[in-house]
């Protein structure tokens, strides 16, 4: 647990210092930081997608994906009801940071096979190289949305966690297969957050959620029981 213990403990040091940065920067640089954010996530999920979408078994699982997702999602009302817990205590602008902070951070290769490798093998690369690249993040988001941020780092905690203590129950549970998948649905969750961080389409990426699942139910029919 040592690799994501230190990734949480980065993402908590970035949102910090970022906060503290904030004061000194100006308003028309903290405009070029979030259009920076903004066309990063985008770079992240573009680049998830096409370096997963090759490698896929099921090309079209993440359109079903997407489609089921959403549609669960918007029933729940995922985003909505994000948006107004967060704006009790702060401004909506949070709950947007905090959505694509949570993507950013949890949904890639790194953060989903490093505490798989950390578990079996005790090899903590991937996640202190994870850990490297959020603190960066964590530190651009807190400048332009503030100290909520830190917010995403138990997050962080309990998706690593939660499939590192899976991983040391059941062994090697997570296929390759279905970290394709999960990075695939996940680039398009991210490069979502990015088209809302630079204003360009609201996709309320927060009822996508649920689309993260679908691969996995998908997987445990195929694996389990067989059907498909």
């Amino acid at each position: 647990m040592i690799g994501t213990i230190v990734n949480t403990a980065t993402i908590i040091a970035g949102s910090i210092i970022g906060h503290y940065a904030k004061r000194g920067i100006k308003e028309r640089y903290q405009k070029v930081l979030f259009t920076a954010m903004g066309l990063s996530a985008l770079a992240l999920g573009f680049n998830a997608v096409s370096n997963h979408l090759p490698k896929s078994e099921y090309p079209v699982l993440f359109i079903v994906s997407l489609a089921i997702g959403g549609l669960m999602g918007t029933v729940i009302d995922i985003d909505g009801r994000f948006n107004r817990l967060v704006g009790r205590f702060s401004s909506s602008n949070l709950a947007q940071g905090l959505s694509t902070g949570i993507l950013l951070y949890c949904i890639g290769a790194l953060s989903i096979v490093g505490p798989v490798m950390s578990a079996l093998y005790g090899d903590n690369t991937y996640l202190l190289t994870n850990a490297t690249l959020d603190l960066v993040t964590s530190a651009v988001l807190a400048t332009t949305y503030g100290i909520g941020m830190i917010l995403a780092a138990p997050v962080l905690f309990l998706w690593q966690g939660s499939i590192y203590m899976l991983t040391i129950m059941a062994g090697d549970i997570i296929p390759d297969a279905l970290v394709t998948e999960i990075s695939i649905t996940g680039g398009v969750l991210i490069a979502a957050s990015g088209l809302g961080i630079l204003r360009i389409k609201d996709c309320k990426t927060m009822n996508l959620l649920p689309s993260l699942l679908v691969p996995v139910l998908f997987f445990l029919l195929k694996y389990l029981w067989g059907i498909i």
